[in-house]
């Protein structure tokens, strides 16, 4: 018996490691999703209560819980384009739009400013048998405020389109500020979380800003991106509502105005500053950044 044991043991501590990972629970396939989406659309019809957004997420392609997010949000306020554009998408293997592109059949266009990046996204989509007839919009582009509705307008993603998201780390601020030929259902912001919820700051704006070292910010860790406040000032100013962010307090969501509001109502910004990674952040790292050249906006 303890030979026996033993044996089996050595073979599974043996297996390679791609083994065991498949031994994980997979998240939500496409069917389940559908599921999923059918559910939330009864609930409303039946006037059932619906879940808080930090209890709905789950992660296929996204970072963390922004698919399961999406999912209930787009399930609320229905959709009418099924496209989606990614701004700073990377390879597009891991982010907010791919779960819809892959598993719901949405035609997106994804953007970055990395050419090897976006030569494996293009390979990755043109091979995937969910995308392979029909690949999205994989476009090489670094994002100006200058270019960005150039190449919103050239792709064909103008007027209605049901989700924008952006995070380059940087400039996000001005590029949602400069979009004006897109009118989106719902935008993904990444923000600085680390600035907390009372102060309305950007990092200004820079053709070639880069946190990952253009000449004013090499040397400046952490000096990225804008506050949620300057968000939801400038969501606002767009006609558009914060509704709540992602597990680890990062990426915020926002529903245009005319959409959902029974179902969706603005929630209070410093609700969104309580997961101990947050709160870990603003009092270890903002220290180390907030005598740096924000613009207050």
């Amino acid at each position: 018996m303890i030979r026996r044991i033993a044996k089996q043991l050595r073979q599974f501590l043996s297996e390679p490691a791609l083994e065991a990972v498949s031994r994980i629970p997979r998240p939500p396939d496409a069917a389940s999703q559908i599921q999923l989406r059918m559910t939330y659309r009864q609930m409303m019809a039946n006037e059932t209560p619906l879940p808080a957004l930090g209890d709905i997420g789950f992660r296929c392609y996204s970072q963390t819980d922004e698919d399961g997010i999406l999912l209930f949000l787009l399930s609320v306020v229905g959709t009418s384009t099924k496209r989606s554009v990614e701004i700073c998408a990377g390879d597009g293997i891991e982010c907010n739009t791919a779960n819809l592109i892959i598993n719901h059949g949405w035609h997106g266009l994804l953007v970055d400013g990395d050419e090897g990046l976006v030569a494996r996204g293009r390979q990755f989509y043109a091979r995937s048998p969910s995308t392979a007839v029909f690949p999205p919009a994989f476009v090489h582009s670094w994002v100006t405020r200058e270019n960005i509705n150039r190449l919103l307008d050239e792709h064909g993603f103008v007027e209605e389109i049901d989700v924008l998201s952006i995070d380059l780390d940087g400039i996000d601020y001005w590029i949602w500020d400069a979009i004006e030929v897109a009118r989106p259902r719902v935008v993904v912001v990444e923000y600085q979380d680390i600035l907390g919820p009372s102060r309305s700051w950007t990092v200004p704006y820079s053709d070639d800003f880069s946190s990952a070292g253009s000449p004013r910010t090499r040397g400046m860790p952490n000096f990225a991106g804008a506050s949620l406040p300057a968000f939801v000032k400038l969501g606002r100013r767009k006609d558009y509502r914060l509704v709540g962010i992602n597990r680890y307090g990062y990426n915020a969501f926002f529903i245009r105005n005319d959409l959902g509001g029974h179902f969706l109502p603005e929630v209070d910004l410093h609700e969104c500053f309580n997961h101990p990674k947050v709160r870990l952040g603003m009092q270890e790292r903002f220290p180390s950044i907030k005598d740096f050249f924000w613009v207050e906006v």
